[in-house]
């Protein structure tokens, strides 16, 4: 059984939400249900991780309605992650469900192993990044080929609080941090009113 990190810098930083993509079911505050994976246990671990680059908002979700997170490695800044800790198959299957496939199929993870980074498709989850080693272990995450080429999104409130505990749960950041993290973002672009709005709510 071969293990790998999957960072989670979205709803996913949130544990309960990304407990769907592993049990199936329809998380609160979304449109869709996800089928699940295959093997259902619960990550081996997970960890707060920081990663090198920018997390935006963008597109139109039709499972959310409105912008999701994009992370973007080669803007300046760093990105609030959480790092779950998987097989090979269960990563496999978390990424089928995020680029609205089927799961149940493995990946051949050895191009992005060897180039860090592997463009499986189009599709605005279909490109792998590997973005470190942790406990000698590979730490990959997923997002859009040309992230810089998407147009900001500004996300729906839902999807705002579930980042926002996210956040809190994982990085241990008060109210204020969360607000200041979450309205400098692309896409959000400084509207602190509905940022505080949505984080109150949340962290409730």
């Amino acid at each position: 059984m071969t293990l790998l990190w999957y960072a989670a810098y979205g709803s996913n930083l949130d544990a309960d939400r990304f407990a769907f993509y592993l049990t199936g079911g329809r998380p609160p505050g979304a449109r869709r249900t996800v089928p699940g994976a295959r093997d259902a246990s619960p990550p081996q671990e997970d960890r707060p991780v920081v990663l090198p680059g920018s997390m935006f908002f963008a597109w139109r979700s039709p499972t959310w309605g409105g912008g999701i997170s994009f992370y973007d490695a080669d803007a300046p800044g760093s990105t609030y992650a959480r790092a779950y800790l998987l097989t090979e198959q269960q990563f496999a299957d978390v990424a089928a469900q995020e680029m609205h496939r089927e799961p149940g199929e493995d990946l051949d993870l050895a191009h992005v192993m060897a180039h860090r980074r592997h463009a499986m498709g189009p599709g605005r989850y279909e490109t792998l990044h590997l973005v470190g080693i942790l406990d000698d272990i590979p730490m990959l995450t997923f997002t859009a080929e040309h992230p810089a080429q998407l147009e900001p999104t500004p996300p729906t409130d839902p999807y705002l609080t579930v980042v926002a505990r996210g956040l809190r749960d994982c990085h241990g950041l008060d109210e204020e941090a969360v607000v200041e993290h979450l309205a400098s973002r692309r896409g959000v672009d400084g509207d602190r009113e509905r940022v505080s709005r949505a984080v109150r709510s949340a962290l409730a």
